[in-house]
């Protein structure tokens, strides 16, 4: 493929002349990494990286294509992609389409040859920061005018953005999903989806959930009115301090029925709890973040994509209990509430590709479903 020039501008000023690959066109987002080594068509089109440019630190990336089985949404939600060296040959039996037509089908912007490695150091130590890859432009001084207006990812409420409008039902798994997890009864879940992951609805649909998939607006009355054995908070993008309309739906559904949280939905119902959260300097995105589980002092190898935590000090210890810490910054990773059915974790147990470490964290939804 005849490659063409790209730049990436960080907001500090740092400039990355690279190729261009995927679409052409000019695209902001708040920059991070994330350390997978596979799964990049996972990552693409998880809803909880909207507003992001993702780096790739694993230095090959499109090896192995794109096929249509593969994906967490839709359409692909990152706004960008960043990686050092860009295959266009795919050697794979599942591939359909390469990466770059995918991207260009997409509309999405790629940039590579550039030092991944580098701009990885500096996302470390400086944090997360806003950056604008431009294959129209490659004036930094142009390029840098226009990302100082783009707002920061403290604040943004864009769960509005990838919500759906109505709420619909999901009835579909995967074999290989069906396969690991089997029945355990009969279920009614209502699911609130912030951005949700499919393979969440996949593995929730094998266990025997039915499942009804509502809104980030929907009343509690409109959730309550399906009678539901259960509750999921799925993950999400953006600040969860500023989705005040979640918190106050979550609110209302405290002690009504059991209720599991993921991410953005473990951070919506600490914060409805009463709890805080705070931006992490450059976030956890990767598929290799040590958790330690607290009851049995087990390690689980955990998948990771939140740029927010829940801060452990705002937490009310007489009516909620920390159950998961992260090894590598203690941050708070699951908390749990002592008297009521209600529960949740940081990190993506139904992650694919990813470690399966954490999967029997829906099979405790179903049991305490299974008592309620």
């Amino acid at each position: 493929m005849n490659f063409k020039k790209a730049v990436l501008l960080l907001e500090d000023k740092s400039f990355f002349l690279g190729r261009s690959f995927g679409a052409e066109g000019e695209v902001m987002g708040e920059v991070v990494f994330n350390t997978c080594m596979s799964g990049y068509q996972e990552i693409l089109t998880d809803p909880s990286y909207f507003g992001q440019i993702v780096t790739m630190t694993y230095p090959l990336i499109g090896n192995y294509g794109v096929n249509d089985e593969d994906v967490e949404s839709a359409m692909p939600f990152a706004k960008g992609f960043i990686v050092r060296e860009y295959k266009d040959r795919s050697s794979n039996w599942r591939s359909q389409e390469t990466l770059d037509s995918y991207l260009k089908r997409n509309n999405i912007v790629g940039i590579d040859n550039i030092d991944t490695r580098l701009l990885t150091r500096k996302l470390r130590t400086r944090g997360a920061l806003n950056g604008i890859i431009s294959t129209l432009d490659l004036n930094p001084e142009s390029l840098y005018e226009k990302l100082k207006v783009f707002p920061s990812m403290e604040g943004l409420d864009l769960v509005k953005d990838v919500t759906p409008k109505e709420r619909y039902t999901w009835n579909r798994t995967d074999k290989w999903i069906s396969e690991r997890f089997k029945s355990e009864g009969d279920f009614n879940v209502a699911v609130i989806d912030y951005g949700i992951k499919w393979n969440i609805l996949k593995i929730l649909t094998a266990l025997g959930c039915k499942l009804t998939v509502f809104s980030a607006f929907s009343s509690p009355e409109e959730i309550l009115s399906i009678k539901p054995d259960g509750i999921f908070l799925s993950n999400g993008p953006g600040d969860p301090a500023a989705v005040s309309y979640a918190i106050n739906t979550i609110k209302e559904l405290f002690g009504k029925v059991p209720i599991f949280g993921i991410c953005l939905g473990h951070q919506l119902m600490a914060l409805a709890s009463g709890a805080k959260t705070f931006k992490l300097k450059f976030g956890h995105h990767g598929g290799n973040h040590p958790v330690k589980r607290l009851d049995t002092d087990e390690v689980e190898i955990t998948s990771q994509n939140h740029g927010f935590a829940v801060d452990y000090e705002s937490i009310d210890k007489s009516n909620w209990e920390v159950t998961h810490i992260n090894l590598n910054d203690k941050t708070v990773e699951g908390i749990r509430h002592k008297r009521l059915p209600m529960f949740s974790v940081q990190y993506h147990p139904e992650a694919s590709p990813g470690p399966h470490d954490s999967g029997y964290l829906f099979k405790q939804f179903c049991e305490m479903m299974k008592n309620s």
